[in-house]
């Protein structure tokens, strides 16, 4: 089995020592990837944020969760992440989406196309990254990008390029993500309106995904990572785990119409309630049964006590 992999995000805006110092104090609890979400709200911007984070660390790795592609040409996004890994001496990830945040796109103006364009969209954005960071000029004509005899500099530290995180809930881009990517993360399928479908965290939702990924990735994919985090419901450390539970089938019903059992809810992948040791007993079911290894665990001490007994496993 995969060791343990823990990913955290120091959140708001704090200033470059506060940042610091939460990163070194993410590393000494045994956070293995700090990121940034990339979103045009009340946040830190995450290419300089990943940056100062290198900086004040020697092993934490930096990413983030995840890149919109729509917001950067993959040429320009591309010298972004190779400097970031030459900075960091090879400790980025590449993590990518599609982009989902309607609103976001209303209020600077850009077109939010359907999901099927903006998933093609990323898709070519994939081969443009991974073409720019590799050997020599670089060619390629899409339906979406053009590049033309480019050498992308600089080159990364880490060869051929640093690992690929893609996610998604949907068959299409899980399975991008299964040809494409070292890292899978997976997600609620997002209904119209920007809503999660309830029923696709649940446990055989989980599976079918998997499935997805597998069937798309072939030989590869025993040497893919799975990834999972908390969806449609805020991380909770409680001893009353059954109590929770029934609060997250009451909300998730009255907002979407969907009413999961107590027994879905508990065992979703993608929903993290309960105490310290049913957190602990729930990650490593995921990744003995399902071959989960990676979580994002919230803000750097949301589970601390979950990542320091299960770190380095």
């Amino acid at each position: 089995m995969r060791p343990f992999r823990f990913l955290a995000e120091p959140r708001g805006i704090i200033d470059g020592k506060t940042l610091a110092e939460r990163a070194r104090h993410a590393e000494a609890i045994g956070i293995h990837v700090l990121v940034k979400s990339d979103h045009l709200v009340e946040q830190l911007a995450p290419i300089p944020a990943m940056a100062t984070i290198a900086v004040a660390t020697e092993r934490l790795r930096i990413s983030a969760f995840v890149f919109n592609n729509d917001l950067r040409h993959p040429a320009v996004l591309a010298q972004d992440l190779a400097s970031l890994d030459v900075l960091s001496d090879g400790r980025l990830e590449i993590a990518l989406g599609a982009g989902w945040n309607e609103p976001e796109y209303r209020a600077i103006g850009l077109p939010f196309d359907p999901v099927a364009v903006r998933v093609s969209r990323m898709e070519e954005s994939i081969k443009v990254i991974k073409g720019l960071l590799g050997d020599g000029p670089f060619s390629f004509h899409g339906e979406h990008y053009t590049i033309t005899e480019m050498d992308g500099q600089p080159k990364p530290i880490q060869r051929p390029h640093p690992p690929f995180m893609i996610g998604g809930g949907g068959r299409r881009t899980l399975s991008i993500a299964g040809r494409e990517a070292d890292i899978v993360s997976l997600a609620p399928r997002i209904l119209s309106g920007q809503r999660s479908d309830p029923t696709s965290v649940t446990w055989a939702a989980t599976e079918e995904k998997i499935g997805w990924v597998r069937e798309a990735a072939g030989d590869r994919f025993d040497d893919l990572e799975l990834n999972v985090y908390p969806s449609l419901w805020p991380i909770v450390l409680t001893n009353s785990l059954h109590l929770e539970a029934r609060k997250v089938i009451d909300r998730l019903g009255n907002r979407t119409g969907v009413e999961l059992t107590e027994d879905e809810v508990i065992a979703a992948p993608n929903i993290f309630i309960g105490s310290v040791d049913r957190f602990v007993e729930k990650f490593e079911e995921l990744r003995e049964r399902l071959g989960i290894s990676s979580f994002m665990v919230g803000e750097i001490d949301e589970l601390a006590p979950v990542v320091e007994r299960l770190a380095g496993t």
